[in-house]
């Protein structure tokens, strides 16, 4: 199918906030100079997973070319160095969210193993028939459905906090919902459909009162947002270190330390022990005895790298940038006849979900990349939240630091093309 849209050089012209400069920004990250079928990639599947820093792609080659070796067995210099280098970015996590201690950071494959990580091994033991969960109705998948295992496992309810017309959560029902037999609350930081950005501070506040702990599921928070876990007080903190520029295959599980030592870890094997018989086993200390195996080491010191530069450019200034960003792609899409936004709350990060007309999201995405404009078509792992609105699916933006608001133009001048090719 051949489409007329103009599509800009993205990479020209400035859009800055304050100190924060995208179009130098966008030099650090070598995919962005691809084009796709002759047009240059304007690439907004960022919630999907980032792309990566140069900084971060020389870092895990540089760790495999010189550094590569197992970590914390051995004695030679190769392993120490991979134990020094892997322990540090232990502490750039830490530091990098507010943890009071390095210890706090169990590194996983993902902020869903991170989530069944805390399911399995706090909430199981603790859970019994007649007792509940509580979730909300944005969640992704990832912090639904090991719930529903562990409740399936004890007897134990799930209960879903709804949200309004706006995509906002209804804290009155929260609220009236968590009670004497509430045992955990698990809570998104940021919707990824909606890019809703929760109350995560009053709802930890309001658990706390009533001695409830609770996880909030940051792997859309942490690329946005500075974290704090100190300050929002919560037993648990998750991450995904592909959302946030780094690899994928890496993330951490903030855990307060009291409670993590209190727990049993669900995985075993190497590493998390400190000795093994036939009749008996001792675990490893915290973070260690919840890292089975030999861990994604090359990932984690990417990870540390990435945080590096997240540092180096500014978290604050990239949330400012990034919220001036979101009002512009608002106001851009608004403006074209037939789109329809979904999700309006106050308070939102930088992803905007819509619809074009009564065009199936998948023909807009599928328009939208012969125009070289990389978006996400579907459900995006939150099927209550289409079901909440109605829908099987959305088309969605998810913007980042690099974005500019050319691009946003470009994607404007998609959506038109998409209305001409469907005659709306």
């Amino acid at each position: 199918m051949t489409t007329t849209a103009t599509t800009p050089d993205p990479s020209t012209g400035s859009t800055k906030a304050g100190s924060f400069d995208p179009i130098r920004a966008r030099r650090d990250f070598p995919i962005l100079t691809r084009t796709i079928g002759g047009k240059p990639l304007v690439y907004l599947d960022n919630a999907a997973t980032a792309q990566k820093p140069q900084v971060v792609i020389d870092t895990i080659r540089r760790y495999y070319e010189s550094q590569n070796a197992n970590i914390h067995r051995g004695v030679h210099r190769l392993s120490v160095d991979a134990t020094r280098a892997y322990e540090q970015a232990r502490a750039k996590v830490a530091g990098f969210i507010s943890a009071a201690r390095p210890e706090e950071i169990i590194f996983v494959r993902s902020a869903t193993e991170a989530i069944n990580l805390v399911a399995q091994s706090y909430a199981r033991p603790r859970l019994g028939a007649g007792d509940e969960v509580l979730i909300t109705t944005l969640e992704h998948h990832s912090n639904i459905v090991p719930w529903q295992i562990v409740c399936q496992q004890t007897g134990a309810r799930l209960r879903v906090v709804p949200i309004n017309d706006a995509g906002e959560l209804e804290m009155e029902a929260y609220g009236k919902l968590l009670g004497p037999r509430t045992k955990i609350v698990a809570v998104a930081h940021i919707s990824n459909s909606l890019g809703t950005i929760n109350p995560v501070k009053e709802i930890i506040a309001i658990a706390q009162r009533q001695g409830v702990p609770v996880l909030v599921d940051g792997a859309q928070a942490a690329p946005h947002l500075p974290i704090d876990v100190q300050a929002l007080g919560c037993e648990f903190y998750a991450i995904s270190g592909h959302k946030m520029f780094g690899p994928s295959g890496i993330g951490a599980l903030y855990g307060r330390f009291d409670v993590l030592d209190a727990m049993e870890p669900y995985q075993g094997g190497g590493e998390m022990i400190l000795s093994v018989t036939f009749d008996k086993t001792i675990y490893n200390h915290v973070p260690h005895k919840f890292e089975a195996g030999t861990p994604n080491i090359a990932g984690a010191i990417g990870l540390g790298a990435t945080i590096d530069y997240l540092d180096t450019l500014g978290l604050d200034k990239i949330a400012a940038y990034e919220q001036g960003l979101l009002d512009y792609t608002t106001k851009t899409l608004a403006s074209i006849d037939g789109v329809r936004l979904i999700g309006t709350a106050r308070h939102k990060a930088a992803v905007v979900s819509f619809l074009v007309g009564d065009i199936h999201p998948h023909d807009v995405g599928t328009i939208l990349d012969q125009e070289g404009i990389a978006v996400r078509t579907g459900h995006h792992c939150a099927q209550p939240v289409m079901q909440r609105f109605g829908l099987t699916a959305t088309v969605r933006a998810s913007l980042a630091l690099y974005n500019t608001e050319s691009e946003i133009d470009v994607l404007g001048a998609g959506l038109r093309t998409v209305l001409e090719v469907f005659g709306s």
